[in-house]
């Protein structure tokens, strides 16, 4: 089974589109964690002196914010640019129902519904 180039190619801007969502993502998740902890930290600090956010925030919350946060951050950067971890398997079973769809592709797309 072949596929045209056309399909291929658009197959290829669907995987590169969906990899630059991904991407525009975690950047968007970073930028508001710097914003988020920067002012954290000038709260902290002291440099909204009648700052509503001393009131409410305990002191605690300043450092685990961050910490907690930027684990999370971490863990989101991997899954955007680590390497794709995949289970051997589930890789194997995936490509066995491919495999069985593909040979007995009549009786799984001809049946009739049954729950209609």
């Amino acid at each position: 089974m072949e596929i045209d180039m056309d399909k291929q190619d658009h197959l290829k801007y669907k995987k590169a589109q969906k990899k630059v969502t991904e991407i525009r993502g975690f950047y968007t998740h970073l930028g508001i964690y710097l914003v988020v902890n920067l002012l954290l930290l000038a709260a902290n600090l002291g440099l909204f002196s009648n700052s509503p956010i001393k009131l409410w925030m305990p002191g605690w919350a300043y450092f685990t914010t961050p910490f907690f946060w930027g684990i999370w951050l971490v863990f989101h950067g991997i899954s955007v640019f680590g390497p794709k971890i995949k289970i051997g398997f589930i890789e194997r079973w995936e490509q066995r129902k491919i495999n069985e769809f593909m040979d007995n592709d009549d009786t799984l797309f001809n049946t009739p519904k049954r729950w209609n």
